[in-house]
């Protein structure tokens, strides 16, 4: 059983002066929705998620040591970055930066000894309910990993990527499902061979051929910054009146999907994907403060769904995360009867029109 302890860097056997990495992330759809957190950035929950592909955040990060006769307490800073976002200064990111170092650096306590340059982009709108939390989180701890890897050049392949996660995690919650694997799992579940709190573990089961390469449009209903942080959001949970039926409810429908998964069973599939994105937003209606997240043009969307499917038969399915975009779910093999159903009634209800075509990814991936 590994434990927090076994991601503490104890070993300096390697010194470097400076360097650079750049990696991309992709963001991830949880189709068990993980809502509500305990201490340290453990889920109340498992969740379990498809990650994407061509939604990516996009993270060079440059490093100098620092110079040795300048004092931690001269700088009166003990970490040392400038942020820049699609190349130019981003300060009201720096403290989630920050408060993300703070977290990390009893595990990666060689962090005070650089100065860290991080440059970084997304590839689809920031804060609006498609992840780039996830997203920016794994791709700047697959280049912290990158350096550490300078440090401990014996440190695995396999703890490499576990650590990875271990540290997204930190930054934001999702994230570590963001690092390895077309399937994830995060949070541990009795089915789950290997699942664990600390970080998410490829599903471990052969995935069936109905959900290779899976496909997920997703529709920007609204591209602004969601109305609630997920911060916010996973904090009203606490004392939630319906909180406890429903993580029982998401080791249920995890353990439902796992099997779903190995059959192929798409019927099964969208009963679960649907139910849960809508409890995802039935916790925060029911929630004290409450919230309503969704617009009117995502109901819109949901209806026109449910209406073509009835009617065509087509295996297609929404669903949300903590916003008013629709993520809209689909074989591979009617992805162009889809797309069309999607250019000729949804699109409307698009803010400018706009949407994004992704499908199932692999997990990070370094850019050399």
């Amino acid at each position: 059983m590994i434990s927090e302890k076994d991601f503490v860097f104890t070993n300096f056997s390697n010194t470097i002066d400076n360097e650079n990495f750049e990696w991309s992330a992709p963001s991830n759809i949880a189709l068990v929705k993980y809502w509500g957190k305990k201490k340290n950035q453990i889920p109340a929950n498992p969740s379990i998620s498809f990650t994407l592909n061509n939604c990516k955040t996009i993270t060079k990060l440059s490093f100098t040591k620092k110079n040795s006769t300048i004092t931690i307490g001269a700088t009166k800073e003990k970490f040392s970055f400038d942020l820049l976002f699609e190349g130019k200064p981003k300060e009201d990111f720096k403290p989630k930066i920050q408060k993300f170092f703070e977290r990390i650096e009893k595990y990666c306590p060689y962090l005070t000894e650089f100065h860290f340059t991080i440059d970084t982009e997304n590839t689809f709108p920031h804060s609006s309910g498609i992840a780039s939390s996830a997203s920016g989180m794994a791709a700047l701890a697959m280049n912290i990993m990158s350096l550490e890897k300078l440090l401990n050049p014996e440190m695995t392949e396999e703890f490499f990527f576990q650590k990875a996660s271990f540290l997204a995690r930190l930054g934001s919650g999702s994230a570590c499902r963001s690092v390895k694997g077309s399937v994830v799992v995060w949070g541990k579940h009795a089915e789950i061979n290997g699942s664990s709190d600390l970080f998410g573990v490829e599903f471990p089961l052969q995935l069936h051929d109905n959900f290779k390469n899976y496909q997920d449009t997703i529709l920007l209903v609204d591209k602004g910054e969601k109305q609630v942080s997920s911060t916010i959001g996973h904090d009203l949970m606490h004392n939630h009146p319906f909180a406890t039926q429903r993580f029982a409810q998401a080791h249920e429908n995890l353990s439902k999907i796992k099997s779903v998964l190995e059959t192929g069973n798409l019927e099964e599939f969208i009963t679960i994907v649907e139910s849960e994105a809508l409890t995802l937003h039935a916790m925060m209606m029911t929630s004290l403060p409450y919230f309503i997240l969704m617009k009117p043009n995502t109901l819109e969307i949901i209806n026109r769904i449910w209406k073509f499917r009835s009617e065509t038969k087509i295996p297609v399915c929404f669903t949300l995360d903590a916003g008013a975009n629709v993520h809209v779910l689909y074989p591979e093999n009617v992805r162009e009867t889809v797309l069309q159903f999607i250019k000729d009634e949804l699109v409307g209800y698009c803010q400018n029109g706009n949407y994004i075509c992704d499908t199932i990814g692999t997990g990070a991936i370094k850019n050399l």
